[in-house]
């Protein structure tokens, strides 16, 4: 899980107050002195003092959740830990300016459950040299971040990232990008069912779109398709081998430029509007996903085919890709499917939601899609 507290030992009671009031479950923390007055949050937020001494956390040891110490205090606490650790967790923050901090960092990540490090220079290589450091651990690494867009670089290094991201915010707007971004990262998953064939059709030329992306992707995994916002197939990257070419593990044969695709886990693009620097969302046979960055699209006019299934609920779906062997869908249990050798009764993966999106959104109206 990905955490998301707000540093707000800057802020006055006024805009300290109005602050917390705002505050949603999407934020986990917030981060205050001992001088500050009790939190006006919901019971989902912890409250993290940041204390200057053993002595001052004694005044605030009893509404705090966690206590937060510099690490020049480090030697001291953890030689007395039952004295804090009955009433509240432990934590250390550093301030990393060079190899001998780096390695203190190392130390407490691998050895204390609360590690909240600042890191001086804007390369994130020390960052993961922590996380490589402390990992098979169960301790927190949560790194301090200037901005939204750092946070969401921080959240990715070494592909499973920070475990969190403090901020101190310009405003309400701050605090909650904040928590949607950390939300986000903890809820991409998507759910997939079992969709039968019922029609298979060969429709003539047509523009289709390939999906080069800057990862590659797994046997099991691919991207979502469809003609109708309300339903849509799990197409296959170009993982599994081909008897004339090589493999182009990057690539999604997608289909015909006017599919939705799912590009995050409540929002569509048209695959004619996608273009290098967008996102789109990667999706296994076990509905596990991750945002993947597109590269590249490569638009070329090829025969098409006409996929239309059906879900256990009667909601029809259909995809229209290139008509040729080589372009597969991925089945239950990730079985691999050609879609020149689909008929109908074959089952495939797919998703379902209910009809109607405007701009890639869903919305609550009618809408007949056919």
């Amino acid at each position: 899980m990905k955490l998301s507290w707000l540093d707000l030992r800057s802020f006055n009671d006024v805009d300290y107050k109005a602050l917390c009031g705002s505050l949603n479950s999407d934020i986990n923390g917030v981060v205050v002195d001992s001088s500050s007055p009790v939190m006006d949050c919901n019971d989902s937020v912890s409250r993290i003092a940041f204390v200057d001494s053993p002595e001052e956390a004694e005044g605030c040891i009893q509404k705090a959740d966690i206590l937060l110490f510099d690490h020049s205090w480090y030697s001291e606490i953890t030689t007395q830990p039952e004295t804090y650790k009955s009433k509240a967790e432990i934590g250390f923050f550093i301030h990393v300016i060079d190899d001998e901090t780096l390695q203190t960092a190392c130390k407490i990540a691998r050895q204390e459950k609360w590690a909240v490090i600042y890191f001086k220079d804007p390369t994130k290589i020390p960052l993961e040299i922590v996380l490589a450091s402390a990992d098979n651990t169960d301790g927190q690494i949560i790194t301090v971040v200037k901005d939204i867009e750092e946070a969401e670089i921080v959240l990715g290094v070494l592909e499973k990232g920070s475990h969190g991201v403090m901020l101190t915010p310009n405003g309400i707007i701050d605090a909650r990008e904040l928590g949607q971004l950390c939300r986000k990262a903890n809820n991409l998953e998507v759910s997939l069912e079992e969709l039968e064939v019922t029609k298979i059709s060969h429709i003539g030329m047509g523009e289709r779109a390939c999906v080069d992306t800057c990862s590659n992707f797994a046997k099991d995994e691919g991207i979502l398709i469809g003609s109708y916002s309300q339903g849509m197939i799990l197409v296959s990257s170009e993982t599994h081998p081909l008897p004339y070419m090589p493999t182009r593990p990057f690539r999604v044969n997608a289909g015909a430029i006017h599919s939705y695709l799912v590009s995050s886990v409540s929002q569509t693009n048209y695959l004619s509007e996608l273009s290098s620097g967008h996102k789109v969302l990667g999706v296994n046979c076990d509905g596990k996903a991750r945002e993947i960055v597109v590269g590249r699209m490569k638009i070329e006019v090829r025969p098409l085919l006409s996929i239309d299934a059906v879900s256990q609920s009667g909601i029809p779906v259909n995809v229209i890709v290139q008509d040729d062997w080589h372009v597969r869908v991925l089945g239950p249990g990730g079985k691999v499917l050609n879609v020149t050798e689909l008929k109908p009764g074959d089952k495939l993966l797919g998703h379902t939601a209910p009809s109607g999106r405007h701009v890639g959104l869903p919305v609550k109206e009618s809408c007949l899609e056919k």
